[in-house]
Parts: C-alpha cells; sequence; structure tokens
C-alpha cells in the first residue's frame, strides 16, 4: 500500500496534469464588475462556473507573469491606467498591489518584456505606448518610455486620429511591434530591456493598406515570421522578420471572412499554435473563429474553416497549457466557449454548454505552478481548493 506521503505526491502530480485555474476580466465599470476565477480540466476539457474574485475598474486585456505569481490589466475609460495585482498561488486569489496611470485614455493592450523587469502598454484613445518598471514586489514602478503617435487615415469615423492598439515584443526581447489603427502603420521600436527604453527603429514603421485598422499582432514560434490582424478591413498580413534589422517584408493579405459573407463584422485576436501549424482569428459580426493553416517552409497561410463563435461579439480567447483546447469569449453573448483543437488539422469542435460570464472581455490561464499541489474539496469556493506549500511537505487531507 502507498504511504501517505506518496499518495499525496501521486494525487498533486495528476491534478496539476489536469486542472488548472483559468481568470476572466469583465469589461464593464458596474458594481460587482472585475474578476473571476473558473477552474479547467485539460482531460476532459470542462470548465467551471467562473467565482467572483474581486472588483476591478474597467479590467480590459490583462497578462500573467511567465511564474504565475502576478497579474497585470489595462484599465479602460478615461483617464486610462494599470493595475498590479499578486496572485495566490494556492487559491488564485488576487491582492492588488497598486494602480499607475499609463499616459492616455483607454488603455487597451499590455505585455510583459522577457526579462520581467517592465511592463508596456498602449493607449488606445491616447493613440501612445509606455514602458513601466517593475518593482521588486512586482508592482508598477516608474515610467522608462514614453512615445505619442500623430496622423490618421482613410476611415472617416474609425481612423480620425492615431489609435495604438497593442505592444508586443519579439522573441529576442529587442524589438517591440505596435499596430496603431487610426494610422494604419505597424510601428516597429527598438527595446533596452535594461532601462525599459524605446527608439523608433529604421524605418520606424511599414504601411498597411489604407482602412485596414491594425489591431493585434503575434510572431510565430520560430521567430521568422509576423502575423497582423486588421480591426476594419477583417484581414491578416504576414511578414517576412528580420531579428537583426527589425525588417517586416510582407508577403501575403488574407481574409478572415467567407467569401459569401455581406455583413458588417470586425476582427478582434490573434493566436498561434504553439506547434506553430495553426492560426485564430475571431470576427464580431460574422461570430466566428477563422482557422488557417501555416505553411511551414514559406509561411503562407491557407484556410482550414470559419467556425462559429457559441455567441455574440467574440473578442478574446486562449489556448489552454496543453493547447488541445482553445476557450473564447462572447462578449454580448456574456459567455465562455470551450472548443477541442484537432491536432492535425486545428479544426475545432465545441465541447460542453457555453458558461455564463458576466460581460467577458479577456481570459488567461494560470502558468503551472512548481511544486505540485493538491487538490480538496471545499464547497465553499465552488469546486475543490488547492492546498499545498512551497516549504513544507505536501499532505493529503482524507474526504
Amino acid at each position: 500500500m502507498l504511504s501517505r506521503a506518496l499518495l499525496a505526491a501521486a494525487l498533486a502530480q495528476t491534478a496539476q496534469a489536469t486542472e488548472t485555474f483559468v481568470y476572466f476580466g469583465s469589461h464593464s465599470s458596474a458594481p460587482g464588475a472585475g474578476f473571476s476565477l473558473a477552474r479547467f480540466d485539460s482531460d476532459t476539457g470542462a470548465l467551471s462556473r467562473p467565482e467572483f474574485l474581486l472588483e476591478a475598474k474597467e479590467p480590459a486585456f490583462f497578462v500573467i507573469s511567465a511564474d504565475g505569481t502576478h497579474l497585470y490589466t489595462c484599465n479602460s475609460g478615461t483617464p486610462g491606467g494599470l493595475s498590479a495585482y499578486s496572485v495566490e498561488p494556492h487559491t488564485g486569489r488576487l491582492r492588488l498591489l497598486n494602480r499607475v496611470l499609463a499616459g492616455g485614455g483607454d488603455t487597451s493592450f499590455i505585455s510583459l518584456d522577457r526579462a520581467g523587469r517592465h511592463v508596456l502598454a498602449a493607449n488606445y484613445d491616447g493613440g501612445s505606448v509606455a514602458v513601466f518598471a517593475l518593482r521588486p514586489d512586482g508592482s508598477i514602478g516608474d515610467w522608462t518610455a514614453f512615445d505619442q503617435h500623430s496622423g490618421r487615415s482613410v476611415n472617416p469615423v474609425r481612423q480620425t486620429h492615431a489609435y495604438a492598439h497593442a505592444i508586443v515584443l519579439d522573441p529576442a526581447n529587442r524589438f517591440a511591434l505596435v499596430p496603431d489603427l487610426g494610422t494604419d502603420r505597424l510601428y516597429i521600436y527598438r527595446y533596452d530591456e535594461a532601462t525599459g527604453g524605446l527608439e523608433p527603429n529604421v524605418p520606424a514603421y511599414v504601411p498597411i493598406a489604407p482602412g485596414s485598422g491594425p489591431r493585434h499582432v503575434r510572431f510565430h514560434p520560430n521567430g521568422r515570421w509576423v502575423y497582423l490582424i486588421n480591426e476594419i478591413a477583417s484581414t491578416i498580413v504576414a511578414f517576412n522578420w528580420d531579428p537583426v534589422s527589425g525588417a517586416l517584408a510582407p508577403f501575403q493579405t488574407v481574409s478572415t471572412l467567407p467569401s459569401d459573407f455581406k455583413g458588417v463584422s470586425t476582427c478582434a485576436e490573434l493566436e498561434i499554435h504553439p506547434n506553430g501549424k495553426f492560426l485564430y482569428g475571431s470576427n464580431r459580426g460574422h461570430d466566428s473563429l477563422a482557422v488557417f493553416g501555416i505553411d511551414q517552409v514559406t509561411g503562407k497561410l491557407s484556410p482550414v474553416e470559419f467556425h462559429p463563435s457559441g455567441g455574440k461579439t467574440p473578442r478574446n480567447f486562449a489556448l489552454d497549457p496543453t493547447a488541445r483546447w482553445l476557450v473564447l469569449t462572447n462578449q454580448d453573448s456574456g459567455n465562455a466557449v470551450v472548443f477541442r483543437v484537432h491536432p492535425n488539422t486545428g479544426r475545432l469542435t465545441e465541447t460542453g454548454d457555453p458558461v455564463p460570464v458576466p460581460s467577458p472581455f479577456c481570459e488567461r490561464f494560470l502558468p503551472a505552478q512548481k511544486p505540485p499541489f493538491v487538490f480538496d474539496p471545499d464547497p465553499k469556493f465552488g469546486n475543490r481548493q488547492i492546498r499545498g506549500s512551497n516549504s513544507l511537505p505536501l499532505t493529503c487531507t482524507p474526504n
């Protein structure tokens, strides 16, 4: 018979392999809006109903640090801002560390540098980008860089001034790419990870087709290709990437919509499967996920399917840590939908019933924690609470 210690270790390893936390942010300033926490089983694709954690001021796009100890979010509205939270490792609960102004209205995107020293933000309505130092406790410190965009493009409603929509670092932590919806430009900055400085590259941007509305950008896992999703035109542009000079060279543009679609739709999120074979983009209006295969030699995209999102106005989505499942939130339907990802084709299969989530905007899986945790029943939390310690031996609590 296994000893209690061995049994605890076995249970812990099983739990770690199959169950993880997933956070949801509600994009609203109403009382009771903020962050909620659910559990996801990567064996079955089961997603629990989220439990409310705490109120937050219009949390929009958010990210979790690589070690899973901190969560950083944009705060939309005017003035725009950023907030830092610590993550309690055994319960997933959040504790506010601090809030800072981000230098522009409607802060819409936040990312972390790969050295864990700085946080980068894009102010959508402000048309600017900013970088902040991170303090030892994970809170947000002083500004290290700021740049204001200017200009406009051809859409008389959506492109009257600059709208910086994202800021993403390259795999080498040397360049930052910033899609600007208002100017139809993809800006390129040189990034100094030691100081958090930003300097315009030469050239400082690549022009995108007028009226496209650049929104989000992603690097392929091989570091050779970059993919940009355009909100207004509902297109994706593929680029060759030079990691030495920071140069971008477009080689393909594809639509995220089927050829027979005649309605109004705008794009939101873009993600690439970790295996580098599939790309996904969300369509708000067509209410679908566009699935593309990625040619492993050329980087070119080929359409696989346009899968219904399971609700209205799909915005953000995320792959679970195993990359076998995709969780998507439909903002105007107030739900989260789980899809199984086919390992060979990337096709999606909706799994289970949609899970209610109030005004969902973004979702993120908590990175796996070490040492493993033991999951014990806890009716108060709703499913199971994690128990364990980084310094004490794990024990198994009998039912």
